[in-house]
């Protein structure tokens, strides 16, 4: 059933996807902000994130009558789950609860915006927390990092610096907060067994309560420019080693546009299934200075997490004694292979159909749905909602990745050491 789409009078987007009869009784809300990352204020890395986690505050101070000291007292209460993600472009919070309780979860989410407010404690629990994080994090996402710094000067990722968030304050958080968090940035979205009048009539007691922002929205932060090309095409763009508890490298290459080029973005996440699911592990077979490899598109894998600019990260193991110049050659050589020959049906078959099984998988979650309803509808307009990219991968052809893996070749590429490996002088 086709997501009901309408607007509150301040501004809030609201989208509503009734699924009679699915989900176990249970309704997903989710709640996106058109700021992550990219929007933090310069010399304060990471106040995106703060502002994330002071919507979930650990400390007692936002008691109420009923006992429940916190957002995640009531949902967990309620027998629910809830949680939130910050990326470089949008912010999300989700909720998934038994139907029967969206009204209260609807009231307990206007709340949380109406009355934010924190105090300097409060902050400085959360600036800690975020800093185990960031330690956390460092080790999955580092190498992605350092593909897209090299790629696109200036780029941050949406964690954040310690030292910067160390010196943040409560009134900067509400600063950020009282620019971004605002109706018209802001999409609520909710899916399951409900009754879309139902749902807006609830949304708009509750939610029209928000003032409408002030002034013109916040123009979004630009997205950073490429690394210049040198003047021999494709460019190799070094980044400082890293170090792993395996010997390899990292590959980098960016993605196109997956708002204004839809299709091509596509092409290359079926280029990434089809080299992962056979032209790899045939390299790895053939070839004994490559232990293992694997492409993925967006970080950690997540293609449409984000808008521009995206990734695609090869990475891969090696045998002692080879070198970086060893797999980018390697590398090249699988792209150029796909390039100059399409894949037969069946092999293009099976990674459109594993790329379509994943979706359909993402689509059973009730949180999954609700967050990509949100997300579609700030990042990806007229991309057509959650049902519409199962389609749009299988008009994917084996002539356009072949393109794909063309483009791969003809374009930049960052290249990361891993652990041990050597570099050729």
């Amino acid at each position: 059933m086709s997501p009901h789409d309408s607007r509150l009078a301040n501004g809030l987007g609201l989208s509503v996807e009734p699924l009679p009869g699915h989900g176990g009784g249970l309704v997903s809300v989710a709640l996106t902000v058109a700021a992550g990352g990219d929007a933090d204020p310069a010399g304060r890395h990471g106040t995106a994130h703060l502002v994330e986690h002071l919507m979930f505050p650990r400390a007692a101070a936002t008691e109420t009558d009923d006992g429940l000291d916190s957002h995640v007292a009531r949902v967990e209460g309620a027998g629910g789950v809830c949680n939130a993600e910050t990326h470089r472009d949008h912010t999300v919070f989700h909720t998934t609860v038994p139907a029967e309780l969206l009204p209260e979860v609807l009231e307990w989410e206007a709340r949380r915006l109406l009355t934010f407010a924190p105090d300097g404690s409060v902050l400085r629990t959360e600036t800690s927390v975020i800093a185990e994080e960031i330690r956390g994090a460092a080790a999955a996402g580092r190498v992605w990092e350092a593909a897209l710094g090299a790629l696109y000067p200036g780029s941050r990722d949406s964690f954040g610096t310690p030292g910067e968030l160390a010196r943040a304050t409560a009134a900067e958080a509400g600063a950020f907060f009282r620019r971004h968090y605002r109706p018209d940035a802001m999409v609520l979205s909710v899916v399951g067994d409900v009754d879309p009048d139902r749902v807006a009539a609830s949304v708009d007691s509750h939610f029209g309560q928000l003032p409408a922002g002030e002034g013109p929205l916040p123009a979004p932060s630009p997205a950073p420019s490429p690394a210049p090309a040198p003047a021999v095409a494709p460019a190799v763009v070094r980044t400082a080693p890293l170090a792993s508890p395996v010997s390899g490298a990292a590959l980098g290459h960016p993605l196109p546009d997956p708002v204004r080029d839809r299709a091509a973005y596509l092409a290359h996440v079926v280029l990434a299934e089809t080299l992962s699911r056979s032209r790899l592990p045939g390299l790895t077979r053939r070839d004994p200075r490559i232990t293992s490899a694997r492409v993925t598109c967006g970080y950690l894998g997540q293609w449409l997490g984000s808008a521009v600019p995206d990734l695609a990260l090869a990475q891969f193991a090696t045998a002692p004694g080879a070198d970086v110049t060893a797999v980018l050659g390697a590398w090249r050589e699988v792209l150029a292979e796909l390039a100059a020959r399409p894949a037969d049906a069946a092999e293009h078959r099976r990674a459109v159909n594993a790329l379509l099984l994943a979706c359909h998988r993402r689509a059973d979650s009730l949180t999954a749905r609700s967050v990509s309803l949100g997300r579609t509808a700030l990042l990806f307009p007229g991309a057509g909602g959650p049902d519409a990219l199962p389609r749009d991968l299988a008009r994917v052809t084996a002539a356009e990745v072949s393109a794909a893996a063309a483009a791969l070749l003809a374009g930049p590429c960052s290249v990361t050491a891993l652990g041990e490996i050597g570099e050729t002088r």
